[in-house]
């Protein structure tokens, strides 16, 4: 990885690229915490391996899994079943699947098991998550803060049933209970009372997950989720491409007016990110689904959008790159609960983008971006590895831009800089 502050590269001409990408974060960890609760071993095939991939590795390691490097040259992990038989520590990071998915799993612990984080992860909201908890029969010792740190004290067994949650500002509170629910001895079922749930694709992935498995699940009544007590099989599984960390290369396609493909793209997928294909479509770029995978031309510039982005809300600081290069207008809508995030992306995009000459205004769920000449400066990413992504989109057509903490991108995809370097190099 590079230094700390990482000057994005511009170019004068259209980049023409394949980039094969890495697993999904998103998937990686589902598998993970199924394969540490299954009944047997499961092998997960081509998993990633980023910080939080591998701090959730880490920390059902902690909790008794075994996890192991298998395959032509390690690439698969083996996985045995967590044991989860002795007082642990968990070390989230800044990871929101590590510090909302295992509070759920350390409730099924026989001990104490503490969870703590990154400083930026002790603001991030968890207080519904441990009422929830709470009131399916753990033992949360979180000095009513509602946030990082806290405890939960396990006795080898969860009471399970029914809840009625608020998981209005995430969707992983609700990924969180159906994950650990099978293993609970009376299920799970999760009644969502709020408004709308962002991220929905992501709690149809966790189902998706868990029918893998052969858990008995039920989702057919709006806002609510059912998970019976079962055994959960050990799974053997490919991960698909992150199709989110797909974006910031598939908008240097119409930012260039060149072309990219990304190997691999599923036909058919419960990844948020798949969103990008219709918002680049709208945005004025030429976009194929193949065999091959996606494939994405630029043509005659960028074209400003009105697009609501709560079910694909990690796709936000990147579109918001694109519109302040666009020759309109673009309104970001449905992105509330993004104040919550590894920042408060809202803010810090319109701070920062504004800060370059852009015009932008927060809404009180989301952005409205007016084109104006940007120049070059600092692009500051407050710890967010996709806000490394948004600024590594507006270096390709603004010189001068420098990326401030660009480690922080290997959260997801610790390889990024050199597969943009290697785009970049394509540029005609």
């Amino acid at each position: 990885m590079p230094s700390a502050d990482w000057p994005a590269p511009p170019v004068s001409g259209g980049v023409d690229a394949t980039v094969p990408l890495p697993g999904s974060k998103s998937l990686t960890n589902r598998y993970l915490v199924v394969a540490a609760l299954a009944s047997g071993p499961s092998l997960i095939h081509r998993p990633l391996r980023s910080r939080d991939t591998l701090l959730m590795a880490a920390a059902l390691r902690a909790l008794g899994a075994t996890i192991d490097e298998v395959g032509d040259n390690g690439a698969d992990w083996w996985v045995a079943p967590a044991t989860l038989d002795a007082p642990a520590a968990v070390d989230c990071g800044l990871a929101g699947t590590v510090m909302r998915f295992l509070p759920a799993v350390a409730a099924l612990n026989q001990g104490r098991v503490a969870f703590d984080g990154d400083a930026q992860a002790r603001v991030r909201p968890m207080g519904r998550l441990l009422d929830a908890l709470s009131a399916l029969g753990a033992s949360v010792d979180s000095g009513g803060r509602g946030t990082l740190p806290f405890a939960i004290d396990g006795t080898g067994r969860m009471p399970g049933g029914s809840v009625v949650m608020d998981a209005s500002a995430s969707s992983q509170y609700v990924s969180a209970l159906l994950l650990s629910g099978a293993r609970y001895e009376q299920g799970v079922t999760v009644h969502h009372d709020g408004k709308p749930i962002p991220s929905q694709p992501h709690i149809d992935m966790t189902m998706e997950v868990l029918r893998d498995a052969g858990a008995i699940v039920d989702d057919t009544e709006a806002n609510t989720w059912v998970v019976e007590p079962s055994e959960l099989s050990g799974l053997d599984v490919a991960v698909e491409p992150d199709l989110s960390n797909a974006g910031p290369f598939l908008a240097a396609a119409l930012v260039t007016g060149g072309r990219v493909t990304v190997p691999g793209w599923p036909q058919h997928t419960t990844q948020a990110g798949d969103a990008m294909r219709d918002i680049l479509d709208a945005m004025g770029a030429d976009v194929v689904l193949s065999r091959e995978g996606l494939t994405v031309s630029g043509g005659s510039g960028v074209t400003g959008i009105d697009a609501d982005l709560h079910d694909a809300s990690e796709l936000t600081p990147v579109v918001a790159a694109l519109a302040a290069l666009a020759d309109s207008p673009s309104v970001i809508r449905g992105v509330a609960h993004i104040r919550g995030h590894e920042t408060d992306r809202l803010a810090a995009l319109a701070r920062e983008l504004t800060a370059l000459g852009g015009q932008v205004s927060e809404t009180e769920d989301g952005l409205k971006i007016h084109p104006s000449p940007l120049r070059a400066g600092v692009w500051h990413t407050y710890a967010d590895h996709r806000m490394v992504m948004a600024g590594a989109v507006l270096g390709l057509a603004v010189p001068g831009i420098v990326v401030e903490d660009v480690e922080t991108v290997a959260k997801t995809l610790p390889t990024f800089t050199t597969l943009w370097d290697d785009l970049v190099g394509t540029a005609t």
